[in-house]
């Protein structure tokens, strides 16, 4: 059986809890069947490599209150919203029965009655918890839900009932807004998956047939009414529109698209109505690939992530070390207090709780590679994305990245009696019969300034060299340097400038020059200007020659830029680079991919990057738009500042909890409710995240 037939992957719903989580993905790694098991929180996707039975994997997950199917493939799918229900009634009935314990002890109404009601309190609010405490103890573990059945069933043996009800009913709500605040997180994901339509009308033959995007196939002809979700990624075969695609790309207005265009699933059709015909199937389209990105956002960490992890895994059992020794030596070499210090001690292992601690990563980093998705831009992983932080050099490849890729007329020179407007009309009649890429930027300029072309006869193109042709029956000749003889000093000049210079003339004369060059993208000059006054050191790498490289490198503000690269030289320039900075390098091409790996975060261009350098990148800008180098590289400081913040405040909780332990100011109800609300704070803190523009 090859490792593919070995996956299974099933859907986990119920997820509230971060250690409740990684301690059933441990059990999962302990089964013998089993070589490895992944979890993803917000996801709800369970990965197993190995082999277990439905049956079996949701006998273990009743455990922990989750209930689990198989996750279809086909269909790209977070858990349901898990509404609270159950949650919400126990923390009401744990509530109410506190409240009456209370009103009938203050008036002292049936004595034991109270009593009685202090206890139903306890096992109606915390009986989920005693469950998964004993489940944790059966696996040797040390969680929340042990520490919290600890303390409050110390609270009653030292006869503090009132105490154990109210941290019962605290931890029903904690419980509750845990998984309140979970779910919201999840629903940046969901967000996302609700952009494409679950299903899809399929042409066959004569017939129109709906079917779910996962049965229809490569080459399928769907159609696309006006304002209908676009459902899978095409090329327009029939009709014309425009397309709203801001959800892919992040460009805002609508692009038109026409014959032979290319559609995605997840964008919007406005007016027309299209036939596309289907190129990709639904696991493979442009949106799956990145929800795909954001849903195992947290599989590749952060440094910062592991360390909280690692710190999160040390830290309880130190502070369940420190509650016995606080609840046994001072009472022995103090006072002999020993229910006032084990009252300590309970409130102590209440405090030590470390989930603000742990989730003060994964959901800030989540939230950030949702919007950034919904910005146009894809980042995979925590670890590029807290890497872009720590940036302070950027290469830029040339051709693609700087410029357009798009060669544009710059100017036509007269070296004869003909006007400039004659010499473009003869080089564009010649040129409109040409295939080359300095052809097609010849004939668009002809076609701007109105000036028609010339019927041309006896064309004959040159390899290397250039065209020839007869107008109006003189031969002309329009080409580079190779077609002609006695070039000018002039025109060698314009060479050197970094512009490519077309020739136009007769076999004898030259009768003008046409100098072409790519132009820069809009808006890269004011980004290296910003990239600058940040103190990043900016570059440039390309495989055109110094000329063109100087040309480009002076127009866009690059002081630095190395030329006549070859991949494996770019790669070696970013290594070089690497040995005092951390570098990013942004590029589109096959040529930049070499680059791209080696570098400590690697860039590509969406729109027109290959597959190659789309795949070799750890960040991806869907819209081409430079300007989101800025937008992404906020995002990531932004990130990393929240991630610290909550850090910061969830660690001072702790400590300023604990050195309160001491005096004994600290009781068990305030103990569990600084808990919870550091739990809540962190990750509303987080959350703020996905509602961050992308002009920040």
């Amino acid at each position: 059986m090859s490792e593919k037939e070995q996956e299974q992957i099933f859907l986990v719903s119920g997820i509230c809890c971060a250690d409740c989580a990684k301690n059933f993905e441990s059990e999962l790694n302990d089964i013998d069947t089993i070589k490895s098991a992944d979890l993803n929180i917000l996801t709800g996707k369970l990965k197993i490599d190995g082999q277990i039975e439905l049956t079996e994997l949701r006998k273990l997950g009743q455990k922990e209150n989750y209930q689990i199917d198989y996750y279809n493939n086909q269909v790209l799918a977070v858990p349901k919203k898990y509404y609270h229900a159950k949650e919400f009634l126990v923390m009401v009935l744990a509530g109410t029965l506190l409240l009456l314990a209370i009103v009938f002890e203050k008036m002292q109404i049936g004595g034991q009655l109270s009593v009685g009601l202090y206890l139903l309190a306890i096992i109606s609010g915390g009986w989920n918890n005693f469950k998964k405490g004993f489940y944790s103890l059966q696996q040797k573990k040390l969680n929340m839900s042990v520490l919290m059945s600890v303390a409050i069933i110390g609270a009653c043996i030292i006869g503090q009932y009132e105490e154990g009800a109210t941290v019962a009913f605290l931890y029903a709500i904690s419980e509750l807004l845990e998984n309140w605040s979970t779910e919201k997180s999840r629903q940046s994901i969901r967000n996302l998956m609700d952009l494409t339509p679950a299903k899809a009308i399929v042409k066959r033959g004569r017939e129109m047939v709906e079917l779910l995007v996962g049965d229809v196939n490569v080459g399928d002809i769907i159609l696309i009414k006006p304002g209908a979700k676009i459902p899978l990624d095409g090329s327009v075969v029939s009709g014309e529109s425009a397309v709203d695609e801001a959800h892919i790309s992040g460009e805002a207005l609508p692009r038109d698209k026409k014959i032979g265009a290319d559609v995605f699933a997840g964008s919007i059709n406005t007016y027309g109505f299209l036939e596309v015909a289907v190129n990709k199937l639904a696991q493979d389209s442009t949106i799956a690939k990145i929800i795909n990105l954001v849903e195992n956002a947290q599989s590749q960490k952060s440094p910062m992530q592991k360390f909280i992890e690692k710190f999160a895994e040390i830290y309880t059992p130190v502070v369940m070390v420190l509650a016995v020794m606080v609840g046994v030596i001072p009472p022995l070499l103090y006072d002999g207090d020993y229910i006032g210090w084990l009252y300590r001690a309970l409130a102590l292992l209440v405090v030590a709780c470390p989930c603000a601690l742990v989730i003060s990563t994964p959901i800030a980093v989540v939230s950030a590679i949702a919007q950034a998705a919904k910005n146009g831009v894809l980042i995979k992983g925590g670890i590029h994305l807290e890497g872009l932080a720590d940036i302070n050099a950027i290469a830029f490849d040339k051709t693609g990245t700087i410029t357009k890729g798009e060669p544009k007329v710059q100017n036509v020179i007269s070296l004869s009696n003909i006007g400039e407007n004659d010499i473009l009309q003869i080089a564009a009649s010649l040129e409109s019969l040409s295939e080359h890429h300095l052809a097609r930027a010849i004939t668009a300029d002809s076609k701007d300034k109105q000036i028609n072309l010339e019927n041309v006869y006896n064309f004959i193109a040159i390899p290397g060299q250039g065209v020839k042709g007869v107008i109006k029956g003189q031969e002309y000749l329009v080409g580079n340097t190779k077609l002609f003889n006695n070039i000018s000093p002039e025109i060698n000049q314009l060479e050197q400038q970094g512009y490519s210079v077309i020739i136009v003339g007769t076999a004898t004369t030259i009768l003008g020059v046409i100098t072409i060059s790519d132009y820069l993208k809009d808006n890269i000059k004011p980004v290296i200007k910003r990239l600058l006054q940040k103190n990043i050191a900016v570059s440039m790498l390309t495989g055109d020659n110094s000329a063109v490289a100087t040309l480009v490198a002076t127009e866009s503000g690059i002081k630095e830029f190395f030329a006549n690269l070859l991949p494996e030289e770019k790669m070696l320039v970013i290594k070089k680079m690497k040995e005092s900075k951390k570098v990013a390098m942004v590029g589109d091409g096959i040529n930049d991919a070499p680059a791209l790996a080696i570098a400590d975060i690697g860039i590509a261009m969406g729109k027109k990057g290959t597959a190659v350098a789309l795949e070799t990148a750890d960040v991806v800008l869907m819209k081409d738009d430079i300007a989101k180098l800025d937008y992404v590289m906020e995002l990531s400081k932004q990130t990393k500042n929240i991630i610290k913040q909550n850090i910061t405040f969830a660690l001072l909780i702790k400590f300023f909890a604990i050195i309160s332990v001491f005096p004994g100011y600290l009781t068990l109800w305030l103990a569990i409710l600084a808990d919870m609300g550091a739990t809540v704070i962190v990750t509303l803190n987080s959350m703020r995240l996905l509602k961050k523009a992308s002009n920040i």
